[in-house]
């Protein structure tokens, strides 16, 4: 019986070392809605470039705006969630032509993420921990599978973003001055083949974001362009894609 109670006694012990040399990393970060300001009436106004391509996908043309997102009200979401209804006004950038809405998006803001769904796509734009260089797939909700027909749109070039944090806390400038505390999203940047040869297929995608403490979204910087070379049916190549900038001007 004593041999068995000091066996038993080696095995405590080396129990109690291995769990003694376990690490528990804290992190200590904001609140995601710090970098949000979710109340009904808040108001952010951007001037928006918007970029097509025109002349069967020959010419890229860029087209200005001013815009103006709204909070509207809070509202519980089909997954039983408070989310906020935000209504997105545009006009001319001179601001002479009246005010028309432009579209609506919902905003979830949730213990671990920040869900932004818009034109029905559902994306994590945020995430804890905020932490320079944690990253995650912001992009999973979106079925980038889905078929390239008239109703369901080919959102293929969508997958495997992975979102990642820049500068958590330093100031940024637009617009509308130097924002002090920001932090930036870059969710993609990559480019897929030679764009200089005009005889070979080339593909563009680029998006970030730039979020404010106490406002919100202040800079946004995304485009998608895809290159078909000349074939058969297309004497010359042509591009099809869309960029949308976003520069903040004001806020309330």
């Amino acid at each position: 019986m004593k041999k068995i109670h000091i066996i038993i006694c080696f095995i405590a012990i080396a129990i109690s070392s291995i769990t003694g040399c376990k690490k528990t990393i804290t992190y200590q970060t904001a609140q995601l809605t710090d970098y949000l300001q979710l109340q009904p009436g808040k108001t952010i106004t951007y001037h928006l470039d918007s970029t097509n391509f025109v002349f069967f996908g020959t010419i890229d043309t860029v087209t200005s705006y001013t815009i103006q997102d709204v909070v509207d009200t809070l509202f519980i979401d089909n997954l039983g969630r408070p989310s906020w209804r935000v209504i997105r006004y545009i006009t001319d950038t001179a601001q002479s032509a009246p005010w028309s809405n432009n579209e609506t998006y919902q905003i979830t803001p949730t213990r671990q993420t920040v869900e932004v769904i818009e034109n029905n796509l559902r994306y994590l734009k945020l995430s804890l921990p905020l932490v320079n260089g944690f990253n995650w797939p912001g992009n999973t909700y979106i079925d980038t599978n889905a078929p390239d027909t008239s109703i369901d749109a080919d959102y293929s070039y969508l997958a495997g973003w992975n979102y990642t944090y820049d500068s958590i806390g330093s100031p940024y400038t637009v617009l509308a001055g130097t924002i002090p505390n920001t932090l930036i999203v870059r969710q993609q940047d990559q480019m897929i083949g030679d764009s200089t040869d005009p005889t070979a297929f080339s593909e563009r995608d680029y998006s970030v974001e730039v979020y404010g403490k106490g406002i919100g979204l202040i800079y946004k910087d995304f485009l998608h362009w895809e290159y078909q070379p000349p074939n058969g049916s297309n004497a010359a190549g042509y591009r099809t894609g869309y960029g949308v900038r976003l520069n903040m001007v004001g806020h309330n």
